[in-house]
């Protein structure tokens, strides 16, 4: 574990996460974790702009996901965002948790990572920048 930035993320709850039991869908879960990820590398300068124009970017090569409380309509959830470990020079992982308003966690995942050259189509060691998006010290 690396003692590194933990970004935050706040997101409701909308009808189009639902299933039909009435609680976010499991593919809803891998998408709110996606869009916070998008938020916190465009909030410190990379975003979608700076990997067109530098065609380097972020793969994801694995994840988990752990369910262990439902989440229902039009409830207001933190989505935590951390990088926990560098692999090596081209993979990291990150751990993210969504965090209900109670405090309680209802759902952990970790995201191997991989920093991809869009050109060469492999991946390619992580630039300085990458590493300060993700919040790696």
């Amino acid at each position: 574990m690396t003692d590194n930035t933990t970004f935050e993320y706040e997101v409701f709850i909308r009808e189009f996460h639902l299933d039909s039991f009435g609680h976010v869908n499991n593919a809803a879960y891998v998408m709110l974790y996606e869009e916070a990820r998008w938020d916190f590398i465009t909030k410190n300068g990379f975003g979608l702009d700076h990997i067109q124009k530098h065609q380097v970017g972020p793969v994801i090569l694995d994840l988990s996901v752990r369910f262990k409380r439902e989440l229902k309509n039009r409830e207001l959830i933190k989505i935590t965002s951390r990088t926990i470990e560098i692999l090596s020079p081209k993979i990291m992982v990150l751990e993210q948790a969504m965090v209900r308003t109670d405090g309680k966690i209802a759902s952990e995942a970790k995201f191997t990572v991989g920093f991809f050259d869009l050109r060469a189509r492999k991946l390619t060691d992580a630039s300085p920048e990458w590493l300060r998006a993700c919040g790696v010290k």
